[in-house]
């Protein structure tokens, strides 16, 4: 019996082996990234009142990307919304990446629109993100994005978009109800180094020597806004960075527009803002110091009569590790000229992480 144990012993380990279950398992590859932007701002308003003093969560992301097939990829974001502590699927898209002049995304996602909208707060230079009633005025379902398809394409320094969107007309200048199409486009330009892909960025650290022009329109149902934006970015003999960047937009009834701290409707908006940055080339402890200053003034048609806003802020920036770990004390300050917004001030520290 011992030799019959031996002898079936070493006819079994002379079989071929069997592969391994996870080896036929074959996942696509796939990132996982999460994204934090936290700060403490304190408030005044002019008027009788106090001081408003909040710890804010400005935003949390879970940020999920992966390749199906060498031109097939996945984008999975979640975002969370302080003001209704609600999760938010902001970005879902179906990716087909053929070459680079020839890309179609489908889902939920930015809008061929102006460089801020397509940069984001956590790609952006100042800290005050999108709250002049300038920067990603479109109406939107979640942080900018809307739900359709787009076309884009690379032609080395010329980069074009376009697509067609729903939109809830509720979040409209002129309100409504259900939803309407939007129609989109955006041309980009680069003169120095170029800027690749669907996605901007509001600066590059010295990373790239960028000179980029770029215009933008979204029409719905008649009403049409336009933009126009501008970047230049120059890393200096000394190593230190200059920022300079530009926008003005046009905001037309339902095609978007708005006034943060005002529940005041309006027909239309103009408007434009400048941004001066220079970020030191000598680190101080693990980072590098960054001021800023940015100037922003709009007019809009409101029903009540004409209103006119101009925002100030002015930012001292800790960069330590470009977008990934950056630190913020800004000041912000708005004033109106008719409506019924009143004046205010801001001051915080703001903190950036991404992993």
């Amino acid at each position: 019996m011992h030799r019959h144990g031996l002898a079936l012993a070493a006819a079994l380990l002379a079989l071929p082996s069997a592969p391994a279950f996870s080896a036929e398992l074959k996942l696509p590859p796939t990132s996982v990234t999460a994204a934090l932007r936290s700060s403490f701002v304190s408030t005044n308003v002019d008027g009788p009142g106090d001081d408003i003093n909040d710890f804010v969560l400005d935003s949390v992301r879970l940020q999920i990307g992966g390749t199906v097939t060498d031109n097939i990829k996945f984008t999975f974001n979640t975002d969370y919304n302080s003001v209704t502590s609600e999760v938010l699927v902001i970005d879902a898209i179906g990716q087909f990446e053929f070459t680079p002049q020839f890309n179609i995304w489908a889902g939920r996602f930015l809008p061929p629109s102006d460089r801020a909208n397509l940069h984001g707060p956590f790609y952006g230079n100042a800290w005050g993100f999108a709250i002049d009633g300038i920067q990603d005025g479109y109406p939107f379902y979640a942080a900018g994005r809307d739900n359709g398809v787009a076309y884009w394409g690379d032609f080395d320094r010329l980069k074009i978009s376009a697509g067609v969107f729903d939109v809830p007309s509720t979040a409209a200048a002129q309100g409504g109800d259900g939803e309407e199409l939007v129609y989109a486009a955006r041309v980009h330009v680069s003169l120095w180094d170029i800027e690749k892909g669907y996605y901007l960025n509001g600066t590059y650290y010295g990373d790239k020597d960028i000179l980029s022009f770029g215009a933008a329109t979204h029409s719905i149902d008649g009403d049409t806004s336009f933009t126009i934006d501008g970047l230049m970015e120059k890393k200096l003999p000394n190593g230190g960075v200059v920022s300079v960047e530009g926008e003005w937009a046009s905001y037309e009834g339902k095609s978007g527009g708005y006034m943060p701290g005002s529940a005041d409707p309006f027909d239309s908006s103009d408007g434009g803002f400048g941004l001066l940055a220079y970020l030191f080339p000598q680190p101080v402890g693990i980072g590098k110091i960054q001021l800023l200053g940015k100037y922003a003034t709009n007019s809009y048609d409101a029903v009540g009569g004409d209103i006119d806003r101009d925002q100030l802020e002015l930012d001292v920036n800790y960069v330590i590790k470009a977008f990934n770990a950056r630190l913020s004390l800004f000041y912000i300050d708005n004033s109106f000229d008719g409506g019924t917004a009143a004046d205010y001030s801001q001051i915080g520290v703001g903190m950036q992480l991404q992993i």
